[in-house]
């Protein structure tokens, strides 16, 4: 029996979230191949996929393209799918989850944000929401790598521990604590500089001049329509080598959660 190419396809944008059996269909196709590739293409297989923030990335089976030969691991961006054929590609020398997170879009999310809004510095006291995700992560160790403060907020006193032990922030505070208006106050006696959200009490201890950085908001992303621009996609390449550069340095770490599975 002939194999087939399984790809996922939007059959029904959510208005809310996403119903099972109806937002993806499961369609089989015949499997691209090597012969129909044309200059500059390649022939990619599907290893990791990244759900939240449309992130893939793929093993290289056949390529024309000069940027990719045959068994390179590289990122592009293309459909939930087994095998694809893609135009542009770029090879990945990192650790393959990387891609996922750290040097992907949650990443440059976090790159983009401090590095045009936030704009920590040495001095700074910077606070970040949602710090034990993807991007208010790597948003909140940019700051500490620009010599900023860093306050960092969660929903678990394990979490904040894991902030302070493992990320190195210099605190952590729990925002279901009774205390947390209390213990938010005594972080900030300077008032801070820069902040991601939990925006009406940053705005209580908000330094002159400071600066709010609000992405993400995916509390909310089942009920409003979200913008999507790629405003910083020429910069990509530069913000990943940039990133790559403190991992390899040790001042960038990794938090991930991945689940092992067959697909589809």
């Amino acid at each position: 029996m002939t194999r087939k190419n399984h790809t996922f396809h939007l059959a029904e944008r959510p208005q809310g979230l996403i119903m099972p059996g109806r937002t993806f269909n499961l369609v089989e196709t015949d499997m691209p191949t090597a012969d129909e590739l044309k200059d500059g293409q390649a022939l990619v297989e599907t290893i990791w996929l990244s759900p939240g923030p449309s992130m893939r990335s793929w093993l290289v089976l056949a390529s024309k393209s000069s940027k990719a030969k045959e068994g390179d691991l590289v990122f592009s961006i293309n459909g939930w799918t087994e095998l694809s054929i893609v135009n542009e590609v770029a090879p990945e020398a990192n650790k393959l989850t990387t891609l996922c997170a750290l040097t992907g879009i949650t990443g440059m999310s976090a790159y983009f944000g401090m590095k045009y809004i936030g704009q920590p510095k040495a001095g700074d006291t910077v606070i970040v929401s949602a710090v034990v995700g993807p991007t208010g992560s790597v948003a909140g160790q940019i700051a500490k790598i620009k010599g900023a403060r860093v306050v960092g907020i969660t929903g678990s006193d394990e979490k904040c521990e894991m902030l302070t032990k493992e990320l190195g922030f210099d605190v952590a505070l729990n925002y279901k604590s009774p205390a947390f208006d209390e213990d938010l106050a005594k972080a900030t006696p300077d008032n801070i500089d820069a902040f991601g959200v939990i925006l009406e009490k940053a705005m209580n201890c908000a330094a002159l001049h400071a600066r709010f950085a609000l992405c993400g908001c995916i509390s909310e992303y089942n009920k409003l329509d979200q913008p999507d621009r790629g405003d910083y996609t020429p910069e990509f390449p530069g913000a990943r080598q940039q990133l790559g550069q403190r991992i390899a340095e040790g001042k960038l770490k990794r938090l991930e959660t991945v689940v092992e599975g067959e697909f589809p």
